[in-house]
This record gives C-alpha cells, structure tokens and sequence, in this order.
C-alpha cells in the first residue's frame, strides 16, 4: 500500500501537508493541526484520516460513530448465526418456530433502542475500548439504511429497478428489503427443521451447519454480504458522497464539523478503512502476515484498547488490501482510496462557507477516486470468488479435495457481493452488463457434474465481463 496525495491539485489549493510522525510512534487521530492535509508525499511519512475542528479549536471535526456501529451490527449478525447450529441443538438454548430465530436476526436488522446496552460481540486484542452498542451511537438501525428505504436513491429500488435475483423458489427478487426478508425466513425455517431432526442433508448425506442449504447457498455469507453492499456501499456511494457533499460548507447545528465534512466523514466510515489505515500493510490489513499486534486492528493511541471507530478496518477497507495482495500487477486500491478520502477531507477543511469552483472540483474529483476504488475492489472480490467457484467445480470433477460447504460459502459471496454493485450511480458497470452477469451466474451454483462444463464457459464470461469494466488485466483477472 502506498499514499501519494494529488499534489498540484492541493498545492492549486493552497492546502499544505503537517504529518510529521515517522511511523515508530502512536498516531493522533483525533486532531489534524492546523486542519491542514497530513501527507507523506515528499517524506514517506505516515498520515491519518485527522482534522481539527475550525469551531471548536483541540477537538477533532472528524465523527461516523454511527457507521461503525452498523459494521459492528453486521458483524455481529455473521457471529450469531455461525452460532445457530449449536443453539438449536440446545447448547445455549434452542428455538420452538422460525419466527423465534427471525426475531433473533432483527435484533440486529431493526436495531433500536432497547439494545443499545447489549454486549457487543465483535471482539479485538486488546479489548475494544466500548463494550455496548450504546456506547457509539444511538438510533441507528441497519433496515433504515438499506437501498430503497430513505428515498434518497438514483433508482426505485422497492419499485421494479431491482435486478440480480430471480429465484421463485426463496423469492425476495422485488427488493432489497424483500431479499433480506426471504433470507432471514429461509434460516429460521433450516433452524427450525433441525430442532425437528429434519433438516435437509447436503449432497451426499452430509450434516451441514443450519445456514447452508441443499442446494448451495450459504446464507451466513449470503446475509453478510448483501447487508455491505445494500447498506453500507449503497449509503458511502449513493447518499453521503452523492448529495450528501452538495450544499453550503457551514457548521452542523452545535457540532464541531460542518455538515458537508460530516457528510464526507460517514462515507468514510462506510468504506470502513482505520484512520491511520497508509501504517498498515496490504498484508495486515487483510490479516494475512506483518506485525503481530497490526492484524486488520491495532492499538495506534497505545490506550490499551480498540477504538472501532478509529482502529479497525472493517468491511471494503479489507477486501482492497486482499485484492492488491492477489494482483500480479501494482495494483493498489489501498492507495487510492485513502488519497482520495483524505484529499478530499482536506478540501473541506479548508474551503469556506461556500466552495470554490475550483474547490468543487477537486472535492468531486477525489470522491470519483474514492468510489471507483471503492467499487474495484469489489469488483475485483466478485471475481475472486468467481474463480473460487471455478476451482470448487474442478476439485469435485476431479474427485478429490472437493468441499461442499467451501463451495456453496464462495458461491453466495460471489453473489451477495455482486448483487451490490447496482447500488452505486456511478458504477463502470452498465446496466445491461449487471444483467448479463447475473443472468450468466445464476441464483444457484451448479452441483451436477454434468452442467460443469456450460456453467464454467458462463462463469468465465461473467469473469471477463467484469474485468472489462473495472479495468483489470486478464493476468489480474486470474490471479484474485
């Protein structure tokens, strides 16, 4: 991963950089001084995501307490239903109907109040610095966010524009929210026909967990996955660094931002990345080698805790180091989200009431740079699991070192990913082309040998269909 800030952009700006830490030390990420962009273009030293307040002088302007809250609820959710299984075989309870299991789910889904004391379930080394959900925000819930449900979208979502999902058998294809629902009833029920001893066996006679059902879907990933993408990507790429950054550059009512960099703030915290996320390497970021203690998380402030709003990457922050990881190129999608998220940040920290054309522009530059980074590594992710699917197929041809569950768990992130990528108003991806892959994949991954063969030709259409509009080489294409 590399930084490299857009420098004629800024410097046309007059905006200069202030990062002085060398990497060895704690980072503050709280307060940017002088609310200057911190850049290591000409020192290859660290940056952080850190701006100081204009109203409020030593108080950092920076705040997305509520984004974080929703990454940890979906989290969250994935752990609880990696959990069912041993629930309903009664080692910490057990469930009497599906409608037991669909309340469960919604506790996360329809967050409210009433749960904001509730123990978060999520947990890092050291300890996360909040313990309840109450303590980073309030009111927040997943459903009011997801694609369709605040009427600030570029498309009808709940009105027929909805496409990608077509299977009669579990429905949901009208909406998100109706996908969502026919996911959350297709667990319950798997849930309650093991508390029956009925539950279906996989192909051959397998027990599978409770959220894997016989014909190859893995409805934990399914879940997880289209909850990122219809909530979190929906709301960084078509809310907040949509109209959100449109308007006057004034103070939010009592708040020690404006509202254009609080707007800019929560897109960031979508995204998901730390804010001193230029320290870590590609590795560290995905969790797959580096330093022991910088594992996707680590203690910047040396507190002795975890701030999840400051010192986690969550969510598309992690699929972009994965991917500049599997590139055979120099791919770095790391790098140019953060320039981006910072650049533009600093443009607003330093922009009056009112933006300057050329001010406008940048901002509006650096959020395309953010976005399309954002989508790519998506993109990219789609097509690793693409070719996961492709190597599951193999293996079960060949008869040897074939999983079922490591086939349905690829399938169902491939799509609950892919399924996203419609959300965004700027996407590379056409229409017609998000048909055409969806129509090419499926809502089932092919089980029978005997389709391999027509299924693998689609599969490696849909592939190249991707890659042709994210811009990856075909090297890169094979390689995620």
């Amino acid at each position: 991963m590399r930084f490299l800030l857009s420098l004629s952009i800024l410097l046309a700006l007059g905006l200069g950089a202030c990062g002085d830490d060398d990497g060895t030390t704690p980072v503050d990420m709280a307060v940017a001084t002088d609310a200057e962009t911190p850049t290591d273009a000409d020192t290859a030293e660290t940056v952080a995501y850190a701006f100081e307040s204009r109203f409020e002088p030593g108080t950092s302007s920076v705040s997305y307490g509520g984004q974080t809250l929703r990454h940890l609820l979906v989290e969250d959710m994935k752990i609880f239903i990696g959990q069912l299984s041993g629930l309903v075989d009664g080692a910490s309870g057990s469930f009497d109907e599906p409608a037991e299991v669909e309340s469960a789910l919604r506790f996360f889904y329809e967050f409210d109040a009433s749960g904001e004391g509730e123990e978060i379930r999520f947990s890092t080394t050291p300890p996360l610095a909040v313990s309840t959900y109450g303590e980073l925000a309030s009111g927040r819930s997943l459903v009011a966010k997801l694609a369709g449900q605040d009427g600030r979208d570029h498309a009808m979502w709940n009105d027929g524009d909805f496409v990608g999902w077509s299977d009669e058998t579990l429905g949901g294809g009208e909406s998100p929210a109706a996908l969502v629902d026919a996911l959350f009833a297709a667990l319950a029920e798997n849930a309650f026909l093991r508390s029956e001893g009925t539950q279906p066996t996989g192909p051959d006679g397998e027990e599978l967990p409770v959220y894997v059902t016989a014909d190859g879907l893995d409805l934990q990933q399914m879940i997880q996955k289209f909850l990122l993408m219809a909530v979190n990507f929906s709301q960084g790429t078509d809310d907040y660094l949509d109209e959100g950054i449109e308007g006057a550059n004034t103070q939010s009512e009592g708040d020690p931002y404006t509202g254009l960099e609080h707007a800019w703030d929560e897109g960031f915290g979508y995204f998901g990345a730390a804010r001193d996320y230029d320290r870590y390497t590609d590795d560290e970021i995905a969790g797959a080698g580096g330093r022991d203690d910088w594992q996707v998380h680590h203690d910047s402030d040396g507190d002795g805790r975890i701030d999840p709003t400051a010192e986690v990457n969550f969510g598309a922050s992690t699929n972009a180091a994965k991917r500049d990881r599997g590139a055979t190129s120099d791919l770095d999608l790391t790098g140019q989200a953060f320039d981006a998220f910072v650049g533009g940040r600093a443009v607003l920290a330093n922009a009056g009431d009112e933006l300057t054309a050329e001010e406008r522009t940048a901002l509006e530059g650096f959020r395309d740079d953010a976005v399309q980074a954002w989508e790519a590594a998506i993109g990219a992710t789609v097509i690793h699991y693409v070719n996961e699917v492709l190597a599951d197929m193999d293996a079960k041809e060949a008869g040897a070192d074939y999983s079922y569950l490591d086939h349905a768990k690829h399938f169902s992130e491939l799509k609950g990913f892919a399924l996203g990528l419609q959300f965004n108003p700027r996407s590379p991806l056409g229409d017609a082309d998000f048909a055409a892959f969806h129509a090419a994949v499926g809502d089932r991954p092919a089980l029978d040998v005997a389709t391999f063969t027509e299924y693998r030709a689609a599969l490696t259409t849909a592939r190249d269909l991707l890659a042709g509009a994210y811009g990856f080489s075909a090297a890169d294409a094979e390689a995620f």
